[in-house]
């Protein structure tokens, strides 16, 4: 008796509502889990392999997924060869296996080549800049190395006076499409053409100034407008001022990413600034105006009375803009150190003895009047009895 077949999805782990993503998530994870390559000699392995690769040929393609929702297996019973009844022969795994499969067979995914325009890369760079320009944003010049196209050949790469030729290869599709054996008989992958990298034409003589490439590459200075608000480690994007495009392609993108140097006073977070002011004793008892540092310059603020070390203030509005909205800015928050006065003359320690006495008496010093008794010594007792004669 034949053995009845599991659900496809049941297979797979998914529900018969899944996108087609999370189909291919979850064949991923049971091919890479069960691949033959990966268990030798291991025939469950091998089997549960077969299944699920039958499953995700099935129910990765529309109109077989389909038929399948609608006949369920015996929409497919009858075929010739393939696992249990399943034709594999002769279709085209190049997406499954070359996606899905590339880290095991040489590394890389493989991609659908396609000869037509195709945009550039991105280029990176960075900045580096101070605290104040990452808060209020500045204007900053940088030097990178940029591809133009070659005005000798104009883009071609070929010698003045000849063209490209069409690669024999691939015959100018820029792919190629090769037959390989695997578990489930031959299977057709398509690959980017070797001999032309997929641009369809081969340079037979090459031009002297770019050598071949279309593109001479030269160091240009360019402007970057940091904004207002920026934070250690964002980018900022310059339109194609990136790789030159493929075959007409666009070119990509500057990413320039900013590095802002620390600063000895204020720390940031998100879009508040946190410092520390230090203020006198004296402030500290009973108040006074202090001088505190802000990115907007020295401002005025008034200490109560009796403020003690350690304490938070906040000055609204003071913090870093919105890369969003430059008019909507954080808060600064700055805690007061008390300072312990150092290198007091006699005068002033005088002075904070008669403070302490009148304020507890912390260091139990003797107050106006006051005098110890100090018992008297043999000399003492001579000294009277001599001041008596």
């Amino acid at each position: 008796m034949a053995e009845q077949k599991r659900d496809y999805y049941e297979v797979l782990g998914v529900d018969r509502g899944a996108d087609d993503a999370a189909i291919k998530k979850a064949y991923r994870a049971l091919a890479k889990k069960y691949h033959p390559d990966m268990n030798p000699g291991d025939k469950e392995a091998e089997k549960k392999f077969k299944e699920a690769s039958e499953a995700y040929a099935v129910l990765s393609d529309a109109d077989k997924r389909r038929q399948y929702d609608q006949f369920g297996h015996a929409a497919f019973e009858g075929g010739a060869g393939g696992a249990g009844g399943f034709d594999f022969s002769g279709m085209d795994m190049g997406d499954i296996f070359g996606d899905i499969f590339g880290d095991f067979f040489g590394g890389g995914r493989s991609r659908r080549a396609n000869n037509g325009p195709m945009r550039g890369a991105n280029l990176r760079a960075s900045v580096r800049i101070t605290f104040e320009e990452a808060v209020f944003g500045c204007e900053k010049e940088i030097e990178i190395t940029l591809k133009d196209e070659c005005k000798t050949c104009k883009g071609t790469g070929a010698k003045p006076g000849t063209s490209p030729e069409t690669c024999t290869k691939c015959g100018g599709k820029g792919k190629v499409m090769y037959t390989q054996q695997s578990l489930f008989g031959m299977v057709q992958n398509v690959q980017t053409c070797p001999e032309c990298n997929g641009t369809g034409k081969i340079v037979k003589e090459k031009c002297s100034d770019c050598h071949g490439s279309g593109y001479i590459a030269s160091r240009k200075r360019i402007k970057v407008s940091i904004p207002a608000g920026i934070d250690n480690g964002q980018s900022v994007r310059i339109r194609e001022k990136g790789e030159p495009g493929v075959n007409g392609g666009p070119r990509g993108d500057l990413l320039v990413e900013v590095v802002v140097s620390r600063h000895p006073i204020f720390q940031r977070q998100d879009m508040n600034i946190y410092s520390t002011a230090p203020i006198s004793f004296v402030q500290a008892a009973l108040g006074g105006e202090v001088k505190i540092n802000t990115v907007d310059g020295d401002i005025v603020y008034e200490v109560k009375p009796g403020t003690q070390t350690d304490t938070k203030i906040r000055l609204k509005g003071k913090g870093v803009p919105s890369l969003r909205n430059k008019s909507v800015r954080g808060d600064h928050y700055v805690t007061l150190v008390v300072q312990v006065p150092t290198g007091l003359n006699e005068a002033a320690k005088e002075a904070l003895r008669t403070f302490d006495a009148e304020t507890g008496n912390t260091l139990r010093t003797k107050t106006a009047g006051e005098e110890k008794k100090k018992k008297k010594g043999f000399m003492d007792k001579l000294k009277e009895t001599l001041d008596d004669i």
